[in-house]
């Protein structure tokens, strides 16, 4: 999911709005969409340690917040100081944009003062979502938060029963991609929703270096002590995988497609984005393929 532009407001100065510190922690609630999610729990978690007042927002627990039905957004937001959004597919499909822009209406609506968003590095149309949230934000500050590929993926995501299997299938072929950990983005994540200087800013976050699948199927093959090989296959391929796995015909071609835009060599390439954030070096695959498998990820 993302990419290395950095933007700021036209003067190039940071502007903060009194949203940090204590203020943060004591009257500035923030909604947390997708709060199950990898990314939301961790956000979630965060921003709970601090002290923040957290409305975790789901289709299934915590407060009711559904991206297919907007009726009970505005009581999601009510009382709300911030938000993280991590729209659920993907910003890249088709609707994406007028959810985000009905979602920023209804944001500035109840007075949220803040909004960051997850997006996707080196998706053309992710973009078009962002804009259509910033254009109808109004007041509201946005901050954008493009990610590359979540190291996650391997240990939480689809592709955790290949790596446990020995066999990942995926159609990345020789791309090289610098894989992210979700620790590294959700620190990032909570300093945008509680710091100051954030405001109008596009964040492009990746790992430290670039690896290509068949080489993270190595390390992920050190970390589990059993063989893990990368099996290439074509978008077609994939997307008919995906379908005998029960996933239906036109999001398994969306993700096909997705992928095969994600990962055409155009985003192999690393950011400094979470070392100018956080002051710090994003954590390398290894440390989470080590971290992964002593947490049990892919025991069976």
């Amino acid at each position: 999911m993302t990419e290395n532009t950095y933007t700021r407001r036209d003067d190039g100065t940071p502007h903060g709005n009194g949203f940090t510190g204590e203020a943060a922690a004591s009257d500035g609630t923030v909604l947390v969409t997708s709060a199950t999610g990898k990314s939301g729990r961790r956000v979630a978690e965060r921003l709970t340690a601090l002290g923040v007042p957290v409305r975790p927002g789901s289709r299934t627990g915590g407060v009711a917040f559904d991206w297919e039905d907007d009726s009970g957004w505005a009581a999601a937001l009510e009382g709300v100081r911030a938000a993280y959004v991590a729209y659920y597919p993907d910003l890249a499909v088709p609707g994406a944009a007028e959810a985000m822009a009905a979602f920023g209406r209804t944001a500035a609506a109840c007075g949220v003062r803040r909004v960051v968003l997850l997006s996707g590095r080196g998706e053309p149309q992710a973009v078009v979502a962002e804009e259509a949230l910033r254009g109808a934000a109004g007041p509201v500050e946005v901050t954008v938060v493009r990610s590359a590929f979540f190291a996650q993926n391997f240990s939480e995501g689809a592709l955790l029963d290949g790596v446990a299997g020995g066999e990942l299938v995926f159609p990345a072929g020789t791309t090289a991609e610098p894989f992210l950990d979700l620790d590294d983005l959700a620190d990032v994540v909570v300093a945008a929703l509680t710091g100051d200087g954030h405001a109008g800013a596009v964040y492009e976050l990746t790992g430290p270096r670039c690896l290509t699948f068949a080489e993270a199927a190595e390390v992920l093959g050190r970390v589990t002590g059993r063989p893990v090989r990368y099996v290439p296959v074509s978008g077609p391929a994939y997307a008919e995988l995906l379908e005998g796995f029960g996933v239906p015909g036109p999001e398994a071609g969306f993700l096909a497609d997705l992928f095969a835009t994600l990962l055409d060599g155009h985003n192999a390439a690393t950011t400094d984005g979470v070392k100018r954030i956080l002051g710090r070096e994003p954590k390398e695959f290894a440390v989470f393929a080590h971290e992964a498998a002593g947490d049990g990820a892919w025991h069976r």
